[in-house]
């Protein structure tokens, strides 16, 4: 299974070394998966991450000691970061085995950037401690929602509308946002066979994305394309974006600093949207360029 994911065209592989590894097994993935990040990078995988224990379960640290030795290592996901506490842990340990990958710019460092760290929130007590969390350690990147164990930290009963969920969805990227992490990860789709696991996946990625996260945990591979055209820009989208973008430097030729688009006001708060959009649209690789020439004309209403 580790060839296999060098095959595929994702954002992020998570390399687990936690519950999908029995204790017994635990010193052999940690050994397969250090051997596996020395090959060269695959061409299609931008970032390799791997999972490693909970702090609180004592096998933290062996996980970091082999893995942190891997040269294409590029996150450590921390799963059950029930405080900074455990952040603390894991940047102290990196820093210690990894003095030279401490800073983005280092003149004469072998590496360009540090590790970085992703929470995994998965308790009511994580949920509550959330700013700490967040501004817990230089090298935080982002937070990935554990809907399930957080549901059984909270004895909730899972429904098909997942209202059950919403105020930790909303409050996990709220807090991203407010603190500058790139990274804002939904909850995993369980349902990946069948028609209705693909219908069920792409809802459930519509609505994160409504609420503000840029991504979603996979669990396998043929949920990868619904997902990442869920939260990649639509043709509409960008369409709308590329005009808004078009009228506003007309708009702004002529000190206008509100006008109207198909009779809506388009102020600075929807143009730095429109502007988003057009930046995540190059971000996915998806040309513009059309929607630029078919709408170059555009002048604000």
């Amino acid at each position: 299974m580790l060839e296999k994911s060098r095959n595929l065209n994702v954002d992020c592989v998570a390399y687990d070394l936690e519950d999908s590894v029995t204790v017994g097994q635990k010193a052999e993935a940690r050994t397969n998966i250090r051997r596996f990040l020395d090959q060269p990078r695959a061409k299609g995988v931008s970032e390799n991450a791997v999972r490693i224990n909970s702090i609180e379960s004592g096998l933290a640290l062996d996980d970091l000691t082999a893995v942190l030795q891997a040269p294409n290592l590029d996150t450590i996901v921390i799963p059950k970061a029930n405080s900074a506490s455990d952040i603390h842990f894991v940047t102290d340990v990196i820093r210690h085995a990894l003095p030279m990958r401490q800073q983005m710019d280092s003149p004469g460092k072998s590496y360009a950037h540090p590790v970085r760290l992703i929470a995994l929130i998965e308790s009511a007590k994580a949920l509550s401690d959330l700013p700490a969390i967040c501004r817990a350690s230089p090298y935080m990147s982002g937070l990935i929602f554990g809907a399930e164990d957080f549901a059984l930290d909270l004895s909730l009963t899972r429904t098909s509308a997942m209202t059950e969920m919403s105020y930790a969805r909303s409050a996990i990227s709220t807090a991203c946002r407010a603190f500058d992490l790139p990274s804002t990860i939904d909850l995993v789709c369980t349902a990946y066979k069948g028609s209705d696991a693909q219908e069920k996946l792409e809802e459930e990625c519509l609505g994160g994305k409504g609420m503000g996260f840029n991504g979603k945990q996979c669990i396998h591979p043929s949920q990868v394309e619904v997902t990442q055209k869920a939260f990649s820009p639509s043709q509409t989208e960008i369409d709308w974006a590329v005009r808004v973008v078009i009228a506003t430097e007309k708009a702004d030729r002529h000190g206008r600093g509100a006008w109207t688009l198909d009779g809506q006001m388009i102020d600075k708060p929807v143009i730095g949207k429109a502007k988003s959009i057009v930046s995540r649209a190059q971000a996915c690789n998806i040309s513009i360029e059309a929607s630029l020439e078919k709408w170059r004309h555009q002048e604000p209403e």
